[in-house]
């Protein structure tokens, strides 16, 4: 079955039953929708253009540092009040929600890694997407994270039923972090975590499923078998996505034991740290139930290659505003148009999209 015949799957951003459902359509035929961090109207569009392209869905993030940018660097954005934060990542969804149904393909609108120094933030979107459901009838966003884990998982968990309480009205779903994603990403450094907080263990994730399940069921989980952000050497990472199934198998012992009911893959997974992943790893990963990946360390050399390329094809007519190869007094105006170079990278950052989504078997048969 096509998403497309997911009853009342549209164009445009989606939330609630249809945003779950399409998550549930990609579990079920072993794809995951990429989810790409944007900071900017151009990067958004690129995203967009990609999906297009495919005719297959496609997910927008934005990190609080990304959202903060797409307000403007000038705002302020104090220590627990981010307001730049807040409006930006608001001002990101409604911009995506203004243009998506132009590119004629389903889009999830999605907020990243939030720490606990980060809830103000978390807090403010979650009150747009209060206001929005109170006009609208559904949230601003698709999906929030709550990135807690670096605290102990009883906190970690506790607080995501907190949210998740608040957020299950408006069916908001909940990504949560089970586990640490090693490396450095949006300013929090986890590049000296121990090594066995790489890898969850069933018991660590079937904790979350007996917390939030009760709460309700949108929800993923971003748990760790080894992940890693940003772009490593082969053989510095040890990923080990063989054991989702060995917590889905987990849990679903736990459930038919606890209620009777026998769910072949219970869990909803999602992939962090996916740059440079080997193909045949991210393959178990779909197979074990993962339906959402990361993508931003990619997709930010993508668009900056454009921009290199670019340049060096064209330095000649890039060193002023007038004077090129083909004269002293001849015009630049058409090379150094930011319409001109900003196209550029958004041409080589299309052309990854597209490659995540292909990796993920998020393509039309």
């Amino acid at each position: 079955m096509s998403f497309w015949e997911i009853p009342g799957m549209k164009a445009g951003v989606v939330t609630g039953d249809l945003a779950w459902a399409l998550l549930q359509h990609a579990k079920e035929h072993k794809y995951a929708i990429p989810a790409f961090n944007c900071t900017s109207s151009s990067t958004i569009n690129s995203v967009l253009e990609a999906g297009k392209e495919l005719n297959r869905p496609v997910m927008i993030q934005f990190s609080e540092g990304g959202s903060a940018f797409v307000a403007g660097k000038a705002l302020p954005n104090e220590k627990g009040k981010l307001q730049a934060s807040i409006l930006g990542a608001v001002a990101g969804a409604h911009f995506a929600r203004a243009v998506a149904p132009a590119y004629g393909i389903p889009v999830l609108v999605h907020s990243d890694h939030c720490a606990k120094k980060l809830l103000p933030w978390f807090d403010g979107m979650l009150e747009a997407d209060e206001a929005y459901f109170k006009e609208h009838g559904e949230p601003l966003f698709s999906s929030h994270m709550l990135d807690l884990s670096e605290e102990p998982d009883e906190e970690n968990i506790a607080i995501c039923e907190k949210y998740l309480k608040r957020m299950a009205p408006m069916k908001l779903i909940l990504e949560m972090e089970i586990g640490i994603t090693g490396g450095v990403e949006d300013g929090v450094d986890n590049s000296g975590a121990a090594k066995e907080k790489l890898y969850s263990t069933p018991q660590d994730v079937f904790a979350v499923y007996k917390g939030l399940n009760p709460i309700s069921p949108m929800f993923t989980i971003a748990a760790a078998f080894g992940n890693v952000h940003g772009v490593y050497k082969a053989g510095n990472v040890v990923l080990k996505p063989e054991i989702l199934q060995d917590m889905q198998d987990y849990a679903r012992e736990q459930i038919k034991a606890s209620t009777g009911k026998d769910i072949e893959r219970p869990l909803n997974f999602v992939f962090h740290g996916g740059s440079g992943s080997e193909k045949h790893h991210i393959a178990t990963a779909l197979n074990a139930g993962v339906v959402k990946m990361n993508v931003d360390t990619d997709t930010q050399w993508a668009y900056w290659e454009g921009l290199l390329k670019f340049y060096k094809s064209k330095e000649g007519y890039l060193q002023g505003q007038i004077g090129n190869p083909e004269g002293e007094d001849k015009p630049n105006k058409s090379y150094y148009d930011p319409r001109k170079w900003i196209r550029e990278c958004e041409v080589t950052m299309v052309k990854r999209v597209k490659e995540s989504c292909a990796d993920l078997s998020n393509v039309n048969a």
